[in-house]
């Protein structure tokens, strides 16, 4: 392909909200909580940030680098920057991860299609465990949701870069903001929440373990999106005179801030109305905490029904950002590879990730019995490319950048050609932090997951 009629960002502010709302998604607005709930609150938020400062963001750097440097998608990257086409196994990985991702993600995606529709009747009554569990598990309607999460995602990726993910990304992440802000003042300001607010920003390091240190580790890798070759593709779309370190730390900074930000949505409202009825805050229910406790809260909450919808539509819009990256990854990937036309790519992504997504689907219900190395498909779909396709190609770009390709061209494209003014010492520092620090701490994860 002529990457001279290759389309690109048209604007800073295009590439830095691309990017974030590629970061914010469903993780931020249920996982970061849950976790946040499970091992301890503020203590495994701190350790969460020592991991996105020393560890994740270099390594986001150097996905951003590697896609602005050869302007090609996560397969063709790798094979333009080595004369050894083994390193082109890192994009198999990545695409394979964002498609895997993305058949699961979006059958999450259909459920909170679902439930802001229910919160536009006013259903937040009826929307106990056992309506959830009766949803998910049917044939019928969370398919037809699943397809219309995915209908919406694709319609976004026909416009092109700057018609379509950057204009949607723009207007998109604006609401987002506003609407999450929203929800955690109502949350704030509800009798009970100071517990909650405490239990966010006063660190109680007696509270970690060791699994609480690797799931702040996990979660640092999954809200970031590394290793799935969303960060590379956006990159690739990114102009030259774009300073890649600055706009990596925005990045991370925002999608940081945002599922802070979540989790004082959540967390505090939560504890409000535990106080109220003097019970425990139910706060590591995992997906429950989105589509079972959450209703409840909501039910019993003063203007809980305008917060319902708000919340929902927050949720939904953070779940198609992120599923807009994942697509985009596999439709350049046709693009470049295949040589067809983005609609036509567009359409190819959809029907895959489709029936991919209603196997994800089936699989809460009718396709329950049906397991795979002990897992559902659903399940299945998430451990495949949450702890071997990401944390493959994790390590790989990581090894692929620190001990294959040369120093001073990854230090060339990071100073914009020695002409932005970035210190030596720092960009020296990101090296050996990518080089020798993240491939040992990938690892001893990957070990973890399988172990613990």
């Amino acid at each position: 392909m002529d990457n001279t009629k290759r389309e690109h960002f048209g604007s800073h502010l295009g590439v830095l909200l691309a990017m974030a709302g590629g970061a914010i998604g469903l993780g931020n607005m249920w996982r970061f909580p849950y976790l946040v709930g499970k091992n301890g609150g503020a203590a495994f938020i701190l350790v969460y940030l020592i991991f996105v400062v020393f560890l994740c963001l270099p390594i986001l750097i150097s996905e951003y680098a590697i896609g602005r440097r050869t302007q090609k998608n996560a397969f063709g990257a790798f094979r333009a920057l080595s004369k050894n086409k083994n390193w082109s196994l890192i994009g198999v990985f990545a695409v394979l991860a964002a498609v895997c991702v993305l058949s699961f993600y979006c059958v999450v995606g259909g459920w909170s299609v679902k439930y802001l529709v229910e919160s536009l009747k006013f259903n937040m009554p009826q929307l106990d465990s056992s309506y959830f569990n009766g949803f998910i598990s049917s044939s019928i309607s969370p398919v037809i949701y699943t397809l219309i999460f995915l209908g919406m995602t694709g319609g976004v990726l026909v416009l092109g870069i700057q018609n379509g993910i950057e204009r949607f990304s723009k207007v998109m992440m604006l609401v987002l903001c506003v609407l999450i802000v929203l929800i955690a003042v109502r949350s704030v300001t509800l009798p009970g929440s100071s517990e909650g607010i405490k239990y966010l920003f006063v660190p109680d390091l007696n509270a970690l373990d060791g699994k609480a240190v690797l799931e702040a580790l996990g979660q640092s890798f999954f809200s970031l999106s590394i290793g799935c070759g969303t960060v590379l593709t956006y990159g690739s779309y990114v102009n030259k005179n774009e300073n890649i370190i600055a706009s990596s730390l925005k990045v991370a900074m925002f999608d940081t801030a945002f599922a802070m930000i979540a989790g004082v949505a959540i967390i505090p409202a939560v504890f409000a109305i535990a106080y109220m009825h003097g019970a425990t805050p139910e706060i590591g229910a995992g997906p429950g905490l989105v589509f079972i406790t959450l209703p409840s809260v909501f039910n019993e909450m003063p203007m809980g029904g305008f917060v319902a919808v708000l919340f929902f539509a927050t949720l939904l819009i953070a779940a198609i950002t992120s599923a807009i990256s994942l697509m985009e990854t596999f439709v350049t990937y046709e693009i470049e590879e295949w040589k067809v036309s983005r609609k036509k790519a567009v359409w190819i992504a959809f029907a895959i990730c489709s029936v991919l997504g209603i196997f994800c689907s089936l699989s809460q219900g009718v396709l329950s019995g049906v397991k795979l190395f002990g897992q559902n498909i659903f399940d299945f779909f998430d451990k495949l490319s949450a702890n071997v396709l990401m944390t493959g190609g994790g390590l790989l770009l990581v090894l692929f950048v620190g001990w294959s390709m040369k120093k001073e061209d990854y230090i060339d494209e990071l100073s914009n050609g020695h002409t932005n003014n970035v210190p030596l010492w720092l960009l020296s520092t990101i090296y050996y932090l990518v080089k020798f620090v993240a491939p040992v701490t990938i690892v001893v994860v990957a070990l973890a997951n399988f172990i613990l």
